[in-house]
Formats: structure tokens, sequence, C-alpha cells
């Protein structure tokens, strides 16, 4: 193919949910009750955390560090999104594309490890507690989330210039409401094996072994947990790692089926039901699984609202 016949591609135009313009502003108006949704859970968690000295703690640390990445995550997606339902041209301009596909592969890395992170966090807290507050020290903590950020940083950094030194010929239309690599890649006439196999050594990386090291942290919490002879004290431990084990399951099991779900399923509609869940979807929900079953943050919004008649 000669290079002369190629079109340069200079926008792509995000196809979205649905081609029904009946639809559209029903979707609109759901997206962006989600979208506020998960500004205000998240960004009430993150202001909680940080004025209530009783949450200063690793955990809450760590939860705080999770909301701030859900945040970024919806706020990646949502604003294009809820454009594209009103406006006819849904272009997305070609650096646009890349910069929100570098975002979003960061936010997916961030919340990857941060979930291991916590774990390790209550594994250290139930399975060796005499050692929790040397181990899990203020610094400590700090450098956990700093490693967890450069490696998201790295790691998106470099599929996205894979993806993005691709050439692009054929059609500018992106068959998804954003710019999730395999779909740009999809509409590039260069070779992309090279970029498919590094995506699929960074997917068994942040999936994979992530997934089977939150699991295997859990294996010997719980084992730790059956050996405590007081009920009211396993009652305890295990209220503390639920709502974590909640969010892993929810968002580990979302990117396992749609990186790893057998090629026969492999539908356009049910690749966007299961991205639009792990994009908008999750983001909202972590912050009300964490709050909705925790006594300390429950307690913490009790104390901030009984705190506003005297501040007015």
């Amino acid at each position: 193919m000669e290079e002369g016949n190629h079109s340069v591609v200079s926008e792509f135009i995000l196809s979205g949910l649905s081609d029904s313009a009946e639809l559209q502003v029903l979707l609109f108006v759901l997206f962006l009750l989600i979208y506020v949704t998960t500004l205000v859970c998240n960004g009430g968690m993150i202001f909680l955390i940080t004025i209530d000295p009783q949450l200063h703690t690793p955990m809450y640390f760590f939860l705080r560090s999770l909301s701030f990445c859900d945040l970024c995550c919806s706020t990646v997606i949502a604003p294009k999104m809820l454009q594209t339902f009103l406006t006819e041209k849904k272009s997305i301009s070609y650096i646009a594309c890349a910069v929100q596909m570098y975002c979003f592969l960061v936010c997916v890395d961030v919340e990857c490890l941060l979930l291991a992170v916590m774990a390790y966090d209550r594994y250290v807290a139930i399975c060796n507690p005499l050692l929790y507050t040397v181990t899990m020290s203020r610094q400590r903590c700090g450098q956990l989330v700093a490693g967890v950020c450069a490696v998201g940083l790295v790691d998106a950094m470099i599929l996205t210039c894979c993806t993005f030194q691709l050439s692009f010929c054929r059609s500018n239309i992106i068959r998804h409401f954003y710019c999730e690599m395999p779909f740009v890649m999809g509409l590039s006439c260069s070779d992309t094996r090279i970029t498919e196999t590094v995506l699929f050594v960074s997917t068994c990386f942040t999936v994979v072994i992530i997934t089977v090291t939150i699991l295997l942290s859990y294996v010997l919490i719980i084992s730790t947990i059956l050996q405590i002879r007081s009920a009211e004290g396993r009652r305890k431990a295990f209220s503390t790692c639920a709502c974590h084990l909640t969010a892993v399951v929810i968002f580990q099991g979302t990117l396992i089926f749609m990186s790893f779900r057998p090629t026969s399923s492999n539908s356009m509609d049910t690749d966007k039901i299961a991205s639009l869940f792990y994009t908008l979807v999750i983001p909202m929900l972590n912050p009300l699984i964490y709050s909705l079953r925790n006594r300390e943050v429950k307690g913490a919004l009790k104390k901030a609202i009984n705190k506003l008649p005297t501040n007015s």
C-alpha cells in the first residue's frame, strides 16, 4: 500500500452509546446524575478523611487516594461523553483522544495497584497487628502511593505511545463512547502485533498478577480470622475487609471479563455496557460501598453535618 494514498487522521468520531435521537436526552440526564453523584460522593469522602483526625490512619489514607482516582477516572470520560449526547458532530481531536486514553489508562493502573496495596494493608493489620504501626508508617504509605502512581504513569505512557505511533488511514469512526485502546487500534492500517503484545503483557500484570496477589492476601487474612476465638473479634475483622473485598470483586471481575472473555461474545453492546460499568458506575459505587458499612465514616459524616449550623 503506497504511503501517498493514505489520508492522515486529524480527528476521530465517537459513535457513542446509541444512534437513537430519542434516547440522547434521556441518556444525558442519566449519566449526568451518575457523574454528579460520583463527584459528590468521592469529593465528600476525600473531605471527610482530610478533616477528621480519627480517619488519619493508613486504611483511610489509601481510601482517600482511591476516591481521588475514581474522581479522575470519571472526569476523564464523563464530560466528553455528555457533550456527545447534545451535539451532532461527535468528534474528538487526535491529541485529545491520545490524552483521554493516557489519563484513563493511568487511572485504571492506579486503581488496580491501590486495591492491591489496600489488601496488603489489611493483611498487615490482621495478620501482624503488633507490627502494623511500624510497617504502615506515614512515610511507608506515602512511598506506596507514590510508587503506584509512578507505575501507572509509565505503563500508560508506553501503551499510549505504542497506540499512537500506528498509522490511521481507514475509517476514523471509533465505535465506542471514548478512546479505548483496542477500539483505536482497530482503526489502524499498520501492523499492530507489537502493540497487542504490549497490551497483553500489561493486562496480565494489572489484572491477573494483581488479582492473584489480592486473593492470596485474603486467603492468609481469612485463615488468621478463623483462628480468632472471640466471635466479636472475628466479626470486627471480617467487617474491616468486607468493603474492600466487595470493591475488588466488582472492579477486578469486570476487568477480567473485559480482558479475557471468549472471542465469540465480543459484541459491541457487551463491550459498551462493561466499559460503562468500570468507567462510570464503579467510581460512583466505591465511596458508597466504603461509607454505608463503615461506622467510622458514618460517624465522621454525622460530626461534619452537626458542625454545619454552628459554622453558618
